[in-house]
């Protein structure tokens, strides 16, 4: 059995974030029904059970009983991609009760070891990953690989059913976070890609790119600020927010240097000062057992601006504010903010 929940666009505008704890226990309660239906193949009456209490949590939200990876069927209550409500999908699976022989729990698609024996109906055409045809390309300097998806029932399809096949089919390959992770450009086409390999090997392929970034590693940028000034920055890399999906407060750190350059940057004892601050900063964020991540540093016009994302319920912003009374060439600020999307970081993201 196997039923999707799908957002709607209308509904997305009155969305709210609370009801976790409700969900959990309207679950509890309603277990015994639930797993009546399941044994009987009720998938309507399933849905209409599940999809309203889904929907209380948020609108936005995509919801989908699928076959489980050790139960016997997974709820999978996701983002479906949107970067704005992957941190609520996360809280929602830690309220989740152990899992048992009948149910397990996720917040994101997860990969299908038998997806290649699959076969759907779309647009009622039979699609069966097995004739999947993909072309794969990573281009140069990015830690994402771009995808040009075939397969012969395309020609008889609409783009967006052609996309949303696609879609799901990377999703039972990789698993959704895989994709958020590794995949960059999609494209659904209607011609065989040059050089195409059967998607059966997109697991391998990917997993080879990623032992590409099996260590930490910083980029170092220049550019220009709004006004024209010269700018320094530091980026992790790759930078996503998948990869921390609780990290959704954005805790800002303005530093003033005393010692600058003819450009504005830092230099002498003020570059030594602020490398000091960083060291103590990421100290202190791993004694906080990774409740939170530095994410991005730039400097320009007498100024390091410093970006970490942390989990809320986590104690990141106290120990910002405690670091920066110490902090001697200037006034120092910290701006905590929820920022669930890394807007403020957006020209960074990977």
């Amino acid at each position: 059995m196997r039923l999707f929940g799908r957002k709607d666009d209308e509904e997305e505008a009155g969305a709210t974030g609370d009801g976790l704890a409700e969900f959990w226990e309207w679950w509890q309660q309603t277990r015994p029904q639930i797993d009546a239906l399941v044994e009987a193949g009720e998938a309507e009456r399933l849905s209409e059970l599940i999809a309203p209490a889904v929907t209380a949590i948020h609108p936005g939200l995509v919801w989908e009983v699928a076959p489980g990876r050790q139960a016997q069927q997974a709820l999978v209550v996701t983002s479906a991609g949107d970067p704005e409500l992957r941190s609520l999908a996360h809280r929602w699976v830690k309220g989740a009760p152990e899992s048992d022989a009948l149910w397990e729990y996720h917040p994101s698609r997860q990969a299908n070891p038998e997806a290649m024996e699959l076969t759907l109906d779309v647009g009622g055409y039979e699609f069966a990953l097995d004739k999947l045809l993909l072309g794969l390309r990573v281009p140069r300097g990015n830690p994402r690989m771009d995808i040009a998806a075939f397969h012969p029932v395309f020609v008889m399809l609409d783009e967006e059913t052609r996309m949303e096949a696609t879609l799901l089919a990377l999703d039972w390959l990789l698993g959704e976070d895989d994709v958020a992770r590794w995949v960059g450009e999609i494209t659904a086409a209607t011609f065989q890609p040059i050089d195409s390999v059967e998607a059966v090997h997109l697991p391998a392929v990917i997993a080879d790119l990623a032992s590409e970034f099996a260590e930490e590693q910083w980029a170092l940028l220049e550019g220009q600020t709004a006004g024209g000034a010269p700018l320094v920055a530091t980026a992790r890399y790759p930078l996503r927010p998948v990869d921390y999906p609780l990290y959704d407060q954005h805790i800002q750190i303005t530093l003033p240097y005393a010692r600058a350059d003819e450009n504005g940057l830092p230099v002498g004892e003020s570059l030594a000062s602020l490398r000091e601050f960083e060291e103590r900063l990421a100290a202190r964020l791993s004694r906080l057992h990774a409740d939170g991540v530095l994410a991005a540093h730039l400097s320009a016009e007498g100024a390091r601006v410093i970006h970490v994302y942390a989990d809320p319920t986590g104690e990141a912003a106290i120990h910002a504010k405690e670091l920066i009374v110490s902090w001697e060439e200037g006034q120092p600020l910290v701006d905590v903010v929820t920022d669930p999307g890394w807007t403020s970081v957006a020209p960074f993201l990977s």
